[in-house]
């Protein structure tokens, strides 16, 4: 193919492109109590237009023969650049990005320290999900009931039994990860969609549980005037003593979602650095070849479901401390698929690749409030070109579908 005819065909693609989102927006905005109106689809379709005429006249631009030194001068500073930042320590980056990370709240008001703080409770989410789908490659559907679990778990100990924050995290933790494995073991036989659609019936079941349960749950209404963490301090008045202080504020619940989430991605890359790690991925990539080669694949299936699900628990218990509060619809089907777009949009298996599809799905929209009523469909419009241009996620993971020793 010529590179004329390759010009054409993307020119071609973007008029195709243009064509199919007008005729999209069009009904959505054109159509009105008074009659049809093109102003209003105009008014959004115009600056989209221009953005994608500009990005693709400046890839034609950079592929003619006229543009073959400015692209040698761009490669050659690219080569640069990158030689400049490999010489840099490793953990001189994870200095600075943690320092960054601490100083956030003191550098933002209160709407951007709580964007944050639910970007960090999806990192922890979408971690968790990718030790069960990235890592092992087992499509599940239902992932946020575990998170329900957590939730539910830390807000009945503390409002009928007085449980600290502490103390129910990690019991929030082993019961989502016993509900994982009480979950995937008559399910992890399956493969492919017929796992996908029983995880999804099984997350729903614990949905339905969790709304009628009326003693236990309170049902539909949920469960109210939750606890936040706390910790002691020593008070020296007329002597010393334990003082119980509870963190009220946004940034307090900040630090401590940063610490989970930190938690969880050292968990799951020692995970995937490890043995089981190396098991995981030889699921994924052939589950039989994998089995032929002597590992266990359902036991470490299942290993997979209760370690993914931990972390699900994990940040159910923040969210339940966080918000104060939980009830069933917090814990829906939509959650779930939200956190596995996470999860493809970023890279299977690849751990900054989540990261960034976190910040890209909770925290790009906030941005966009002020459309709120286009956001649902430049979201869907977004995933849709990610899975044209690239399809392998935001940043890939180095190991997929590779052996394990090319990266030890």
């Amino acid at each position: 193919m010529t590179l004329g005819s390759k010009h054409a065909r993307l020119w071609l693609g973007l008029a195709v492109g243009l064509g199919w989102f007008a005729l999209l927006l069009f009904p959505l905005l054109g159509i009105t109590p008074d009659g049809l109106t093109f102003q209003t689809t105009w008014n959004v379709l115009k600056p989209v237009a221009l953005a994608a005429v500009g990005i693709v006249g400046l890839v034609s631009l950079s592929h003619l023969p006229a543009a073959a030194g400015l692209r040698r001068a761009a490669d050659s500073a690219r080569a640069g650049a990158a030689t400049a930042v490999s010489r840099v320590p490793t953990f001189v980056w994870i200095t600075l990005l943690l320092a960054g990370l601490a100083a956030y709240p003191q550098l933002v008001g209160r709407y951007g320290v709580d964007v944050a703080v639910n970007v960090l409770v999806y990192v922890c989410l979408g971690l968790g999900l990718n030790v069960v789908v990235g890592l092992c490659g087992l499509l599940d559907l239902g992932y946020i009931a575990f998170y329900g679990v957590g939730a539910y778990t830390y807000a009945i100990l503390a409002t009928q039994f007085g449980v600290s924050f502490w103390i129910c995290l990690p019991i929030a933790a082993v019961l989502a990860a016993v509900a994982g494995a009480c979950i995937g073991y008559p399910t992890l036989r399956m493969r492919g969609d017929y796992l996908a659609i029983v995880t999804l019936g099984f997350g729903e079941i614990i949905r339905i549980i969790i709304n009628n349960w009326m003693s236990l749950t309170n049902g539909p209404n949920g469960i109210i005037s939750i606890p936040p963490p706390g910790f002691y301090t020593v008070v020296f008045d007329g002597g010393i003593s334990l003082e119980h202080v509870l963190l009220r504020k946004l940034d307090q619940m900040y630090y401590v979602v940063l610490v989970l989430a930190v938690g969880t991605v050292i968990a799951v890359r020692h995970l995937n650095f490890s043995r089981i790690g190396r098991a995981w991925e030889a699921i994924r990539e052939d589950e039989t070849a994998a089995e032929l080669m002597g590992v266990n694949t359902f036991r470490f299936k299942l290993l997979a479901y209760a370690m993914g699900a931990t972390f699900g628990g994990l940040a159910g218990a923040f969210f339940a401390a966080r918000m104060k509060s939980v009830a069933p619809n917090s814990f829906s089907f939509i959650e779930s698929a939200l956190v596995l777009a996470m999860v493809v949009l970023g890279g299977l298996g690849s751990i900054p690749g989540i990261v960034l599809g976190a910040l890209a799905l909770i925290a790009l929209p906030e941005v966009f409030r002020e459309f709120e009523q286009y956001r649902m469909l430049v979201f869907g419009g977004a995933m849709a070109v990610m899975m044209l241009v690239r399809p392998q996620g935001l940043i890939p993971a180095m190991r997929m579908g590779k052996r394990g020793e090319d990266e030890a």
